[in-house]
């Protein structure tokens, strides 16, 4: 007669078949709840720092101001910011996403101006020419092709946000990084590994949809064989 099979919830083994399959559920929730706060952050950010940059490209004065203060933000720990906005959110899922829009500010601002300020001079001369003013040449020339530096932002802000969501945890808005906290207090080793497989997955497969997304609205690069 063969042996009953290890428990490994009870010998606390890093790789569970059995934690995967009992907490399905609180993994599928923590799961939602990191994918929610990473593309309300992200998106947020990226509100914002879209009109910041465009600010600074066409004011230069305004540069300097702009990439300094999302710089300061950046520089400040995390557990210091979210504290910083309790006063005004208190203990809920805003504090995180307003934290993680605040930090992607600086990645997101640095990109888009460096797309802006590479676009050739003679693409915005044939466009004055063909009778383009300041709005219409922002969205139908500099824009789209600023858009690998844009994207190239986007993609290091979202890998960056999936990891920083996980900080959340302190305030209990940190998706999979409740399970990590909560596991590493317990040292409950199959939680720890799993939600923390899950982050990477999750940061691999936002950086591959966001590359795809980018070849999808940049034909002319993989055309001229400049494409990632």
């Amino acid at each position: 007669m063969s042996a009953p099979p290890d428990d490994c919830l009870a010998h606390n083994d890093w790789i569970c078949g059995d934690y995967l399959s009992s907490r399905r559920e609180i993994l599928l929730n923590a799961v939602l709840q990191h994918l929610q706060l990473t593309v309300v952050s992200v998106a947020l950010g990226l509100a914002v720092a879209a009109p910041l940059a465009v600010l600074a490209w066409r004011r230069r004065w305004a540069a300097g101001p702009v990439l300094g203060l999302t710089t300061v933000v950046y520089t400040i720990p995390s557990l210091a910011l979210f504290s910083l906005l309790l006063p005004l959110y208190g203990l809920s899922a805003a504090v995180v996403v307003a934290g993680l829009a605040l930090y992607s500010l600086t990645l997101l601002v640095r990109n888009i101006l460096a797309g802006l300020r590479a676009v050739p001079d003679d693409a915005r001369e044939a466009a004055r020419g063909m009778g383009y003013g300041s709005l219409r040449m922002l969205l139908g020339v500099e824009l789209p092709l600023a858009l690998p530096a844009v994207m190239a932002g986007l993609r290091i802000a979202t890998v960056s946000t999936v990891s920083l969501a996980t900080v959340g945890a302190i305030v209990g808005y940190g998706g999979l990084g409740n399970l990590i906290y909560s596991g590493m207090n317990t040292y409950f080793k199959a939680e720890v590994l799993t939600a923390s497989a899950l982050c990477v997955a999750i940061a691999i497969a936002a950086d591959l949809l966001l590359l795809g997304v980018q070849r999808l609205l940049s034909p002319w690069q993989r055309a001229s064989g400049r494409g990632p």
